[in-house]
């Protein structure tokens, strides 16, 4: 006689144990904001190096760098688009690159600190662990120093800019301000505080987008030290230029 199934014996289970609800995961998610972080910063970078090759237009005399100050805020894909326009589509999406950069990193580094909890990374040395450690630090002294640098150069808000400050004369403009060796000192400072934060961000751009390959993470390396060195002794050249009077 087959054996009602109510009354069959049961294997012996461990009781059920009620498994722990999970948060969920956090928007935006981690790797778009490392995304964001990486063409961003990718943007900032061209535009360093655009602006440096600018900017050493200052050794061939003032006609050819105000020329060249009044063609990009002006002339500039004219007539593409009308007269004096580029400069402030060009305003508005370095200023998006710059909030999303220094959003995503914000943001960022509160998840790693939330995720490390008390306890500090042990055995981390040298120069890439100090430009890791260093990112926030950096980017504030450069984000502070941007405003200086717009309100010194291109909009001649005083106390940042000269007395002498006269719109359109970039020459003019950039070497009296040079001449005060604070602010020289202060670019200087800034320079040096950019390259460590861009060859750190450089290098973070080939990890963030996906590049796992040995010789590829390398060569990425070696670009962002090569591109760093350059950004750094291009802008150094300008005030020393000007503090010596070799640019007057």
């Amino acid at each position: 006689m087959a054996v009602p199934t109510s009354t069959r014996p049961q294997p012996n289970r461990p009781p059920a144990v009620a498994r722990p609800a999970t948060s969920p995961p956090p928007r935006p998610a981690t790797w778009a904001l490392k995304a964001v972080m990486a063409v961003t910063g990718s943007v900032l970078v061209v535009f360093a190096v655009v602006h440096l090759v600018g900017n050493l237009k200052i050794f061939l005399g003032p006609e050819q760098l105000d020329g060249y100050a009044h063609w990009l805020h002006e002339d500039l894909l004219a007539p593409l688009v009308p007269h004096g326009w580029f400069i402030w589509i060009f305003r508005v999406v370095m200023l998006a690159a710059l909030v999303a950069h220094v959003g995503a990193g914000v943001v960022l580094r509160r998840r790693a600190r939330a995720a490390r909890g008390p306890h500090r990374r042990q055995g981390l040395r040298g120069l890439r662990s100090f430009q890791a450690r260093s990112m926030l630090v950096t980017g504030t002294v450069l984000l502070l120093f941007v405003v200086f640098h717009v309100l010194d150069i291109t909009t001649g808000t005083q106390p940042a800019a000269t007395d002498e400050f006269v719109a359109g004369q970039a020459y003019a403009n950039i070497v009296s301000s040079f001449q005060r060796p604070a602010v020289a000192a202060f670019y200087i400072l800034a320079i040096g505080t950019l390259t460590l934060h861009l060859a750190h961000g450089l290098w973070s751009v080939v990890n963030d987008l996906g590049a796992t390959g040995r010789r590829l993470r390398a060569t990425g390396a070696a670009v962002a030290g090569i591109v760093g060195l350059l950004i750094l002794v291009g802008n150094l050249v300008i005030p020393i230029a000007v503090l010596t009077g070799v640019v007057a």
